[in-house]
């Protein structure tokens, strides 16, 4: 198995993140013939040779950088949305034993 990261492998993080965060899985939807961002959602930009994990915050196409606010290398931020997994993860299950 190669230690390369794809585009697959990092859209599947990111698909994983929307789910576990109940955000919008598509990046924008049609309204009155208009598109129109889909607010919460996390998306992969690609910049400078690199990746970076933004959340559309406002419906003009706003964006935040939760992770990191630059663009790096796929290993790089593949490694950091599985570190962010874990943790929304390890929450979750906190959580739900306190209850």
């Amino acid at each position: 198995m190669s230690d390369r990261i794809t585009d697959s492998m990092l859209e599947n993080r990111v698909k994983r993140i929307n789910e576990l965060t109940n955000s919008p899985l598509t990046l924008y939807s049609k309204v009155d013939g208009k598109n129109v961002a889909n607010v919460g959602n996390f998306h992969l930009s690609r910049a400078y040779g690199g990746v970076c994990l933004h959340r559309m915050c406002n419906e003009s196409g706003g964006v935040r950088t939760p992770i990191i606010s630059y663009h790096t290398t796929k290993r790089h931020l593949y490694d950091l949305m599985n570190a962010w997994i874990d943790g929304i993860e390890f929450a979750r299950e906190e959580m739900s034993e306190t209850v």
